[in-house]
């Protein structure tokens, strides 16, 4: 499975977005903000399956309709959407290229939020990332707008790690930078920043 991180030459603020491609199968996680993703995802494939949504904040999810015009593509979701053709449940399990991953509830960041766990892939949406400016090395999302909680994050990323096997070695976050290597000990390195309850950024 190649895994493309098609959002990459963004020039206005979106998620990432990634294109899984494995030899019958393309899933895109999350649409993102930028203008010409569409593009984007054509210089890697022209058939998309899937577009599976982590969450539904718009940096996210602003396109994803010019996403799913251009493809004949299904859209999985946690919350209802006019788009959504397949619910998502904690639990659930769902193709990500060629890699089975379960849905694992994470909110906190957003109430909608899922990530994606696989054998060897994490799919992590923004309750954990790698580095986003504020934490390298296990940062995690936000939680200081209205309808977030710390405490939610908090119990969401413990849930990761129990979910998680160990031998996961890819983390593909909603901000930063795509990380390689022992992806537990990025999650715990964000646990623990979370749970010291500060702000995560300075005032």
């Amino acid at each position: 499975m190649e895994v493309h991180t098609v959002t990459a030459d963004a020039e206005t603020f979106t998620a990432n977005v990634y294109l899984a491609v494995a030899d019958d199968r393309a899933t895109l996680v999350d649409a993102g903000a930028m203008p010409g993703v569409v593009e984007a995802i054509r210089e890697h494939t022209d058939e998309l399956d899937a577009v599976v949504l982590t969450h539904q904040h718009g940096d996210h999810v602003a396109e994803l309709d010019a996403v799913l015009d251009a493809f004949d593509a299904d859209c999985y979701a946690y919350a209802d959407h006019p788009r959504r053709t397949h619910e998502l449940a904690d639990g659930d399990t769902i193709t990500i290229g060629d890699e089975v991953c379960e849905v694992v509830y994470t909110p906190g960041h957003a109430d909608d939020h899922v990530s994606l766990v696989g054998d060897a892939s994490l799919f992590s949406g923004d309750v954990v990332v790698h580095d986003d400016g504020a934490f390298e090395y296990g940062s995690f999302g936000r939680t200081d707008r209205p309808g977030q909680s710390r405490e939610q994050l908090i119990e969401s990323i413990q849930r990761l790690l129990e979910r998680m096997p160990d031998g996961v070695e890819h983390m593909y976050s909603g901000h930063g930078g795509v990380f390689h290597g022992d992806v537990r000990d990025v999650v715990a390195t964000a646990l623990e920043r979370a749970e010291k309850r500060e702000p995560k950024y300075s005032e």
